[in-house]
């Protein structure tokens, strides 16, 4: 039986070819349309800039970095000053240790160990404290960079901006193509930075 279908339905497949070449399509299919050829793409004229350089090199950078810095001098002096507190209560104990009381030990050490673990937590929330200013510092400038890049691009006839900073590894780039100093000239006329007003003369 399934040797007899197939043979039908080849027989079948068989009789429908011939009608179908007897009446062909009236409307045959049109031929594909030719593909339009890719537009052509010149040289693509590409500059460098130095990032890091660029946001603390301008005069807002340089002012926003030294208040950042006054910020981390406070903080390291803090931290220096916990730092000695915890060395002179470690030391009294080696010093004194045999010759307090049980009870006084005791106390002496749970005091070293809440203000060590008070002087590692101060160094971390520091630590994040500071790299959070020094981040939104570079974002604040970065942003407002952005556009100053881009009118100088085109008024130089750049298509391409590439930032220079440690994570791209360049052989060697052609120092006329770094524009890191022209950046920096035109984002201090874009956003100029007041002059500190002058100490009051002491009389």
């Amino acid at each position: 039986m399934k040797q007899r279908l197939i043979l039908l339905v080849a027989a079948a497949l068989s009789l429908a070819i011939p009608g179908m070449a007897q009446n062909p399509p009236t409307n045959p299919p049109a031929a594909p349309a030719q593909a339009a050829a890719p537009a052509a793409i010149g040289p693509v004229k590409v500059a460098f800039a130095n990032i890091q350089l660029i946001i603390y090199t301008c005069e807002e950078g340089k002012r926003d970095a030294a208040v950042l810095q006054q910020y981390i001098d406070g903080k390291n002096a803090e931290s220096q000053k916990r730092g000695k507190e915890l060395e002179s209560l470690k030391s009294q104990l080696e010093v004194q240790g045999s010759k307090l009381t049980d009870d006084a030990r005791t106390e002496m050490i749970e005091t070293i160990d809440i203000k060590d673990t008070e002087f590692q937590r101060f160094q971390q929330d520091t630590q994040k404290d500071i790299d959070a200013r020094r981040g939104k510092l570079q974002n604040i400038i970065a942003r407002k960079m952005l556009p100053v890049i881009e009118k100088l691009a085109k008024e130089k006839g750049l298509q391409v901006v590439q930032f220079l900073d440690t994570s791209n590894i360049y052989a060697y780039v052609d120092p006329t193509l770094v524009i890191s100093e022209e950046i920096i000239k035109a984002y201090n006329a874009a956003y100029p930075v007041a002059a500190p007003a002058a100490a009051p003369v002491k009389k």
